[in-house]
């Protein structure tokens, strides 16, 4: 196991020392979130862990939830989630996040704002200063609005791009059948919240994968004299 997937694993199997028996779960997506998911779902097996449902927050955490007998409930009929589990692409020293490398983020979004806590499990390559100097931030847009929207936001000072299949010919297509523009703001985000409104309210845009003041609590997996360990920092600047 290389060390970045030790320190998922750690962090994965941590997140999961915060769910409760009898708790409704937000179920994320990504790598860290389905090394969670499959530690849950020992627990489950185990008996330490009972009355558990799942909300997925993509077709990735729902298939393996159900490959993995974790019972599913869907977003439309609850009211409120306990706790989401889920990673990230970035992390800011303020909490704020960048999600959406997997195209999931609509998703994700809904059942985080539906959670009462917010956890986020990441490995320590995914804490940055300033959002969207590496990572790209996803906007996800309607089919035939891609183009104009791309017109937009180069007005906004961003330049995006058209997130392109790696098997298969054509543009990546969402859960919910929409396209990905990958952007990157000239300086990166400094101003999340102005930035999420902004883009959320262009004509064709669905929803963009800035997380701003959702999260609760990160759980941080690093490699400390060889030995994998989690940490969880506190907001700052």
């Amino acid at each position: 196991m290389d060390s970045q997937t030790q320190m998922k694993k750690i962090v994965a199997d941590a997140a999961i020392k915060e769910v409760e028996s009898d708790m409704i779960l937000g179920l994320g997506s990504g790598s860290t979130a389905a090394l969670m998911i499959k530690s849950l779902a020992d627990e489950i097996r185990s008996g330490k862990l009972q009355n558990i449902r799942g909300v997925a927050t993509s077709f990735q955490s729902e298939v393996l939830a159900l490959e993995l007998d974790i019972p599913l409930i869907d977003l439309a009929s609850v009211s409120q989630i306990d706790l989401a589990i889920d990673g990230a692409d970035e992390v800011d020293p303020r909490f704020q996040l960048i999600k959406g490398g997997g195209a999931c983020h609509v998703r994700e979004k809904l059942v985080a704002s539906k959670a009462n806590r917010l956890l986020i499990v990441v490995d320590e390559t995914k804490l940055v200063q300033n959002l969207n100097q590496t990572f790209p931030l996803p906007v996800e847009v309607l089919p035939n609005a891609w183009k104009q929207v791309e017109e937009v936001i180069s007005e906004m000072k961003g330049s995006s791009s058209l997130r392109m299949a790696t098997k298969k010919a054509g543009p990546i297509v969402t859960d919910q059948g929409n396209l990905i523009l990958d952007v990157f703001f000239d300086g990166g985000i400094k101003n999340p919240k102005d930035i999420e409104l902004s883009l959320n309210n262009i004509p064709g845009v669905l929803e963009n994968g800035l997380f701003v003041d959702l999260t609760d609590k990160v759980l941080v997996g690093k490699i400390e004299n060889n030995i994998p360990v989690v940490y969880s920092p506190s907001k700052f600047g």
